[in-house]
């Protein structure tokens, strides 16, 4: 067993460390919001601190699962951040799904403090951190990588080291390209059924056990047609998200014509007052005529 920081407790990161503690491990949490950490602990046991680098202090493992890079910045090279208080040894796991080159700038920072770093960012959403059933993508150093699999274990179905540092998040933004991608397809597939006249309940049934069958399908298709998507990942993540794709896609030269033109149906949901809902709502701008 490992003693463990968990910084972030979020709709990912509060069952994320929870299946930690469940697992056995000595838990310690810090979350911006002093209360969500309280109730934690409260739930699950081990303790909250007021900073992540009090946080940090004397642990084996420092896991994060924040928002943005800006966010990811500040808790691990802040003032009061992760490497503040982290010892010769430590290995951070960033959960975070962010820039490819913010990974590598605090890798770096970490490196010159003895301190490993791996960017570790996931998929499968809120169902998936709930149940422990998350897809991790990971870059860093093998050797690092060995020592947090373990622990990274505990929520997750699969584990992949990816490739160097940034690795992690470049795969993660080959997983929002496809996701963007087959959520347009299945709006408009449901769209032109049900303009068709026919029931899309069962068109879905029987193509699913085709060549189209997805996880967007087998798992959307009902709430889409009912018009709900008050659950998920939320579009503004999602636009967050593939921000980031196209800006690295910029830097590599990489065309995505398809992900782009997503990225702005994704901004007409917004515009709808859809910011919150989940991407599978790309289907009410279909259905509001845009």
């Amino acid at each position: 067993m490992a003693s463990v920081a968990f910084v972030g407790l979020g709709v990912m990161g509060y069952p994320m460390a929870g299946h930690l503690a469940r697992a056995g491990h000595e838990v310690t949490v810090y979350n911006r919001t002093g209360e969500k950490a309280a109730q934690w602990v409260a739930e699950h046991g081990g303790k909250a601190c007021a900073t992540p680098a009090e946080a940090a202090m004397e642990q084996d493992f420092v896991m994060i699962c924040v928002g943005n890079d800006q966010d990811l910045l500040e808790v691990v090279s802040g003032s009061e951040g992760i490497l503040a208080g982290a010892r010769s040894g430590t290995v951070i796991v960033d959960h975070t799904t962010a820039s490819a080159g913010v990974a590598r700038q605090l890798a770096q920072l970490a490196a010159e403090r003895g301190v490993g770093f791996l960017d570790a960012p996931v998929s499968g959403g809120q169902a998936g951190a709930e149940h422990g059933q998350l897809t991790v993508m990971v870059g860093g150093e093998e050797a690092v990588f060995d020592l947090a699999r373990p622990v990274i274990s505990c929520y997750a179905k699969m584990v992949r080291l990816m490739g160097a540092v940034g690795s992690g998040q470049l795969t993660k933004m080959v997983n929002q390209i496809c996701i963007a991608g087959l959520v347009q397809g299945l709006s408009e597939a449901l769209h032109f059924a049900q303009r068709a006249g026919l029931d899309g309940e069962a068109a879905m049934s029987v193509i699913s056990k085709g060549a189209a069958q997805s996880w967007q399908l087998e798992n959307r298709h009902k709430t889409m047609l009912a018009g709900e998507y008050d659950f998920g990942f939320a579009v503004d993540w999602m636009r967050k998200d593939l921000a980031i794709v196209l800006d690295e896609s910029r830097r590599n030269g990489a065309q995505l014509p398809v992900t782009a033109l997503v990225d702005q149906f994704y901004a007409e949901v917004q515009q709808m007052g859809g910011g919150r809902w989940d991407t599978s709502s790309l289907i009410a701008r279909l259905e509001s005529g845009k």
